[in-house]
């Protein structure tokens, strides 16, 4: 997998790098973690695929809730233990990948329950009303598309906010709406363009089912949330003082830059 992109490092300057530098180098240096996670995260999401998967195959909305209730309740703490690894490389936090994810599940399971009822529920109810437009009869017409894809969007990019927040910080629901509505409103060309790409990315995912599986397990939810959320970090973290807020509270977690003669002397010295 590290082949599919360059991970040649460079120089370093004693500054975190910015740009396609930075993404790059979080690549090089975490692609390891993102792919052991996103296995997992891939296992949390079974229960809730295949309850949406009977649902649609025996057109019954009777099977659809309880599946999408009780398999968002699994999905939502292993989606905030992939987006808690992410975030931990943004910040270039320091750890192993087992006992981070360990303390991610310990940190945000009880937090993350209702988002991925939300999050499950939603998924069921545009895969199910996609398939009843695929089965109609009738061209159900383009103001029901237009409408469902406007919803689907607005929802993607408010998720695409409010969960980052839910990892980060110990805020009530009606707080975390009301940062992602000003952070959305001032960043919205940003929001609008993580909320498309998320969009097309799991359509053409979806669209390629079942030769896609092999990418899922590859690629799957960690590429485009890091990619989706590469994006935003810079905006939410000067918004929010993240990685303030975070090294005051978790010092150890405060992340240490040096050039390469530093990095050179410091080990000569430590031999």
């Amino acid at each position: 997998m590290a082949s599919l992109f360059s991970f040649r490092q460079p120089p370093r300057t004693g500054k975190r790098l910015t740009g396609f530098a930075r993404f790059n180098e979080l690549l090089g240096m975490h692609i390891k973690r993102y792919l052991v996670v996103n296995l997992f995260t891939v296992i949390t999401f079974l229960p809730l695929c295949i309850g949406i998967f009977f649902s649609i195959m025996s057109s019954s909305i009777l099977v659809l809730i309880p599946s999408c209730i009780l398999g968002g309740m699994i999905a939502g703490p292993g989606f905030s233990a992939m987006l808690d690894c992410i975030y931990r490389s943004f910040r270039d936090a320091s750890g192993r990948i087992l006992p981070d994810y360990k303390n991610a599940w310990k940190q945000n399971w009880k937090s993350s329950l209702l988002p991925g009822i939300v999050l499950g529920v939603m998924c069921g109810f545009y895969c199910f009303t996609v398939m009843l437009f695929y089965w109609s009869k009738v061209f159900p017409g383009w103001n029901r598309i237009i409408l469902l894809l406007l919803s689907l969007f607005l929802f993607v990019m408010i998720l695409a906010i409010c969960w980052p927040q839910i990892i980060l910080f110990t805020l009530p629901a009606k707080q975390i709406l009301v940062n992602a509505l000003l952070f959305t409103s001032t960043f919205f060309w940003r929001m609008a363009g993580i909320s498309v790409l998320t969009i097309l990315y799991w359509g053409i995912m979806i669209f390629l089912l079942p030769w896609s599986l092999l990418l899922v397990l590859l690629l799957g939810f960690w590429f485009i949330l890091f990619a989706t959320n590469f994006i935003i970090y810079d905006p939410l973290n000067q918004s929010f003082h993240l990685e303030e807020k975070i090294s005051e509270a978790f010092p150890e977690q405060t992340p240490y830059y040096e050039t390469d003669e530093e990095w050179l002397r410091r080990k000569s010295q430590d031999s």
